[in-house]
């Protein structure tokens, strides 16, 4: 037997495993990085967070992926040279992060990469018809293995893909396997980039289980600041949407596309969601000489009120379910308070009430994938006509 899948064997039939889950999103913040004890499969999963850090990006690799981000046209040559750079920058952090940790590579049995989502095309949005919906990372699983030393499962999204599913969101596995509970209806909110929910009911049934993007979160907000607003990535604390005022107008023209009128699940990005789709609407509702606090207050309103839209087409009786939120979107605090505004009958908790750091769980669900593709994929959601396909994910890239 090859060497390395005898140590992948050995690994699978551990009692517990220490996995690293990596998550980069499109807000292109930095990579969270997420040491998780994992014991267990299926609904007898049982991670716990050991350690968590982000290490921001620097400028010079945030400009180095925003040239091939969301694009439709882009240099073929640059996107192949940041598939392996990506990876390596990763590894990186990766072994400098241990290292503060002091943690010796050699006791982690496995790293689970996300990669940096590039382009995101599912089908209602390219609209060709001979083409199935579509997705693509880079940071290649096999130069982050070859730089750290470690087994590395990656590129997750693809077998999604390939089973039916749209690529995303894929929270909905790990929502699913560890934060379910008998008895409790729970809607897992992630806002990051885009917004997405996981809804998880209390009598454990797999097949009612879903998750679905909700449209923009972060993502038009973070677009208008780099675009209008040289050297800034995000409006900090909601400073400068906080003293503008929501225009109506351009919020109707905001919310009048077919994303928002079609069924559950449904996964959309930054493609959709970005500097054009804010002009088209600013034209479309006359409303083209609102100052930058204006569109800001009125872009954090959007992002409200099409979660707010979601969830109340879900949730009918407010009073049966918890609301868990996490993501980058919890930070800021004009969102909240719009959403609480909007559902004044919710209770908002976030994820440390259920053990795991919220702006850690995305990383967090990767090890839980990464620990289900080596030593599970016996339970899962299975309504495949929900779009979420009965899969294992994950790419295995051994170092050697």
């Amino acid at each position: 037997m090859n060497k390395q899948v005898a140590k992948l064997y050995a690994i699978a039939a551990k009692e517990t495993r220490l996995i690293i889950g990596l998550m980069s999103g499109t807000s292109l913040d930095g990579l969270d990085i997420a040491l998780c004890k994992c014991s267990g499969t299926g609904l007898q999963s049982i991670i716990e967070l050991l350690e968590f850090k982000t290490i921001p990006y620097s400028t010079e690799f945030k400009e180095e992926i925003k040239s091939v981000f969301s694009k439709r046209e882009v240099d073929l040559e640059k996107v192949c040279l940041l598939n392996g750079w990506v990876a390596e920058q990763h590894g990186s952090m990766i072994l400098k992060t241990l290292d503060t940790w002091n943690i010796a590579p050699k006791t982690v049995d496995l790293i689970a990469s996300h990669g940096q989502t590039i382009y995101h095309a599912p089908k209602i949005l390219h609209q060709r018809e001979k083409f199935s919906n579509a997705t693509l990372q880079i940071g290649d699983g096999d130069h982050l293995a070859v730089r750290t030393g470690i087994i590395t499962l990656s590129d997750f999204r693809q077998k999604h893909v390939a089973a039916g599913g749209e690529g995303a969101p894929l929270a909905v596995y790990g929502d699913y396997l560890v934060f379910s509970k008998q008895g409790e209806n729970r809607i897992m909110l992630n806002i990051g980039g885009i917004a997405n929910f996981t809804y998880l009911p209390g009598n454990l049934d797999a097949k009612a289980v879903f998750s679905t993007d909700t449209g923009t979160g972060n993502t038009l907000m973070d677009a208008y600041i780099q675009e209008y607003f040289p050297g800034k990535y995000f409006d900090e604390d909601a400073s400068i949407a906080k003293s503008g005022k929501v225009n109506n107008l351009l919020l109707s023209a905001l919310k009048d596309h077919p994303f928002f009128t079609a069924g559950f699940p449904k996964t959309i990005g930054p493609e959709l969601f970005n500097i054009h789709y804010l002009l088209n609407a600013l034209q479309a509702s006359k409303t083209t000489g609102l100052s930058h606090e204006d569109i800001l207050a009125t872009l954090n309103a959007f992002s409200a009120h099409t979660i707010s839209d979601a969830l109340c087409l879900t949730t009918g009786d407010i009073n049966k379910y918890c609301i868990y939120v996490s993501g980058g979107g919890m930070h800021n605090p004009l969102l909240m308070k719009n959403l609480r505004n909007l559902l004044p009958g919710y209770t908002f908790y976030d994820t440390n009430a259920l053990g795991i750091n919220p702006d850690a769980k995305e990383a967090v669900l990767f090890a839980i994938l990464a620990n289900e593709c080596v030593s599970g994929g016996n339970t899962g959601p299975v309504n495949v006509t929900q779009g979420i396909p009965f899969v294992s994910m994950g790419k295995i890239s051994f170092p050697a």
